[in-house]
């Protein structure tokens, strides 16, 4: 039988999760309004600024500044690159999909990462493809040919098709990322608190060498400030700390394909898009595809 700390520490897990869920659910909206008050790099660079104060004031929390200094050369070499594929190179992209795209479009697209994580993992990880990972793909990539056509094949053209290649190409970059992250054996927290500061320090040098690193107006910088908080900073953490509480990781683990569904919610009565039913039918594939691909193996996305 179950203790009741374990009972505790598993109710504790769920409550973790859900409130990253909720919290990622609301961020292709914080996205769309933070766009209509800056550029993709402006959001960025204001954003990546948030998170890195918030994850340090985890890292205070956690007493464990001590650790911050404690690693090697090659730590920060690591860093640098981490910190150059996310967050300076992913979201400059997909920031720059938001702009070109409905925001169910690019979410529902941007889900496509759990493939690419699955494909690359056979080369990077040396795992051997099985044919549910190969079906899922196919499964998942209709899903995404009838987002990016918005069920549309009579002229057989995309829509939208930069703000397309840039969703998926979002994509590749964060597979890359998070397959070399979590070689990464370091603490959590502190390890994502250095990233945050590379990626801030390229964000930066970039913005103000395109002219752009200009002080926010009010409301850009609320917004920025709430992206940053809640989808570069604290739910991650959030996350984390229900993955390890949670007796079953699997089982919490796919709780986060609700998201993109509770997603469609906040951008129809915040955003007034209406949810076209090729967004809906391509999001039913390409997680139907992924959570497919994912029976019977241990979660790679961990």
């Amino acid at each position: 039988m179950k203790s009741e700390s374990d009972r505790k520490k598993q109710y504790s897990g769920y409550l973790f999760a859900g409130l990253a869920i909720v919290f990622w659910s609301t961020i292709s909206t914080a996205f769309k309004i933070s766009l209509r008050y800056q550029n993709p790099i402006q959001l960025l660079l204001n954003a990546s600024f948030f998170s890195a104060i918030v994850i340090f004031i985890v890292i205070l929390l956690q007493k464990k500044t001590g650790l911050l200094t404690q690693g090697t050369r090659r730590d920060l070499i690591r860093s640098a690159i981490l910190g150059f594929l996310n967050p300076f190179l992913y979201y400059s992209v997909l920031l720059e999909a938001y702009d070109r795209l409905p925001a169910q479009e690019a979410q529902a697209l941007n889900y496509i990462w759990a493939i690419m994580l699955a494909l690359l993992a056979i080369p990077l990880l040396k795992q051997k493809p099985r044919f549910r990972d190969l079906s899922g793909v196919l499964v998942s990539f209709c899903g995404a040919v009838i987002i990016a056509f918005r069920g549309d094949f009579s002229t057989m053209s995309f829509k939208e098709p930069v703000g397309v290649i840039l969703a998926l190409s979002s994509t590749l970059i964060w597979a890359i990322f998070w397959i070399f992250n979590v070689r990464d054996k370091r603490d959590e927290v502190v390890k994502l608190f250095w990233i945050f500061i590379f990626g801030y320090m390229y964000v930066f040098i970039y913005a103000y060498a395109m002219g752009q690193a200009e002080f926010p107006n009010k409301y850009a910088l609320v917004s920025s400030a709430y992206v940053g908080v809640f989808e570069m900073g604290i739910t991650f953490i959030l996350w984390l700390m229900a993955l390890q509480r949670a007796k079953s990781t699997a089982r919490v683990t796919n709780l986060i394909f609700i998201t993109p569904f509770i997603s469609l919610l906040f951008i129809n009565r915040i955003l007034g898009e209406t949810i076209a039913l090729s967004t809906i039918a391509g999001l039913v594939l390409i997680i139907g595809g992924i959570l497919w691909q994912q029976t019977g193996k241990k979660d790679i996305l961990l």
